[in-house]
């Protein structure tokens, strides 16, 4: 199998995260985490387009919600 050269440092990374934590209680973090970022890049793309139709548009919360889109408040958008 090949390597791609940073999964050693991803590993240590979350190594370093995990700290004393137990697996199995680790993995509820890393799933969070995960989701978190999967909302903010949904949310993105679909910022993106609106922005282009409309800056105003852009922000209303209403516009992602009758999309399926998730509403992500600016301070905590993931860049």
């Amino acid at each position: 199998m090949a390597t791609i050269g940073f999964e050693e440092e991803l590993w240590a990374s979350a190594d370093k995260l995990r700290n004393n934590m137990d697996a199995a209680e680790y993995k509820h973090v890393v799933l969070g985490l995960i989701f978190l970022k999967y909302v903010s890049d949904t949310f993105m793309e679909k910022y993106k387009e609106l922005l282009e139709e409309d800056e105003e548009f852009a922000e209303d919360m209403d516009a992602y919600l009758a999309e399926g889109v998730f509403w992500v408040p600016e301070i905590a958008r993931w860049d």
